[in-house]
């Protein structure tokens, strides 16, 4: 019995260590609230709400993001993509221009600037990092010129709304359209012939190519569903806070990565998916909460960002190590 239960945890978690530590940290949670004295709001419904809602942004950076990494690329130029994706939006829709009409235009920038990384990165072959996160830079340096780096409001309260607006329950829409695009990058990478493309290439270029895959085309429209992701992003973040912000994506892309690569999804290519990199999301996101409820930023300036990197870099280790045993035994 006791064996048949361990396999099962093995089977459970063996394969995503992300998951555990979720588990680990709602059940260390758990012990602080049975402590009268330490008792936190961490499992009320408004924060469990609050926890989904604040990080819908990032799983949805996070879906195209999964994509590239697969298909052995990067895109750090997302949140630069993002904060002027978001920019664009309030200038246009202040400016009379119809909310939906805005937010496709929005989404054709995010594609064409996923066009751009992928001419550069995929078809001159040049270093995607360094490309992308030039690219990141130049486009923060766009929104803060365009803002003189201040915050941008919006006046049209109806633009607010759409991530704001609260479904029966109380689920914002912004947590739908998270919902919706985790749904679409599933079905993508699982379910069609585009997705087993962008497996094959991260397994193996060389393989994939002389399979008769489009290579190209494969890693190139990877870099135009970030893109669009990022810019659908900003848009909702700038609906939700009803403002636009040249910095807010200084450091969103390094975040992102890390969270999705924490999940599950290697930097090597290849693996992962778009379950595994919204678990990588909510563990970071769940820490981060834990740590504002168990108050250590008060006792410690820079502790919880020093915690959180220390468990970013364990889970990695292990993930790296259970490879690297898995390979010295087959």
């Amino acid at each position: 019995m006791t064996e048949s239960i361990a396999r099962s945890f093995q089977k459970l978690f063996g394969g995503q260590k992300a998951l555990l530590a979720i588990v680990l940290v709602v059940l260390l949670m758990a012990l602080f609230n049975l402590n009268p004295g330490t008792s936190t709001q961490f499992f009320t419904r408004f924060n469990l709400i609050d926890l989904t809602n604040s990080n819908s942004i990032l799983i949805i950076l996070a879906m195209g993001q999964t994509v590239v990494l697969i298909a052995r690329g990067v895109d750090l130029s997302i949140g630069g993509v993002m904060s002027l994706s978001g920019i664009i939006a309030i200038q246009m829709i202040n400016s009379d221009i119809p909310v939906p009409l805005a937010i496709v235009l929005c989404l054709l920038f995010g594609v064409t600037i996923g066009a751009v990384n992928a001419y550069f990165s995929v078809i001159l072959g040049m270093e995607p990092f360094i490309i992308t996160l030039g690219m990141g830079i130049f486009l923060t340096g766009v929104a803060q010129q365009v803002t003189d780096a201040r915050p941008v409001s919006g006046t049209v309260p109806g633009f607010a709304k759409i991530a704001n607006f609260k479904l029966l329950g109380g689920i914002p829409v912004l947590v739908v359209v998270m919902a919706v695009v985790v749904a679409i990058v599933y079905w993508l990478l699982r379910n069609t012939s585009y997705g087993r493309n962008v497996y094959a290439l991260g397994g193996d270029y060389e393989v994939a190519k002389s399979s008769g895959i489009n290579v190209v085309r494969t890693k190139a429209l990877a870099y135009v569903i970030c893109g669009a992701t990022a810019a659908l992003a900003g848009v909702m973040l700038s609906s939700q806070l009803n403002a636009g912000n040249s910095i807010f994506g200084d450091t969103t892309a390094l975040y992102v990565v890390c969270a999705v690569v924490v999940g599950g999804t290697s930097i090597a290519g290849g693996i992962g998916g778009a379950i595994q990199s919204t678990i990588g999301v909510v563990l970071l996101g769940l820490l981060t909460n834990a740590f504002s409820m168990l108050r250590l930023d008060s006792l410690v300036q820079y502790l919880p960002q020093a915690l959180l990197g220390l468990v970013i870099v364990v889970i990695l280790w292990l993930d790296s190590y259970g490879r690297k045993r898995k390979r010295e035994t087959v």
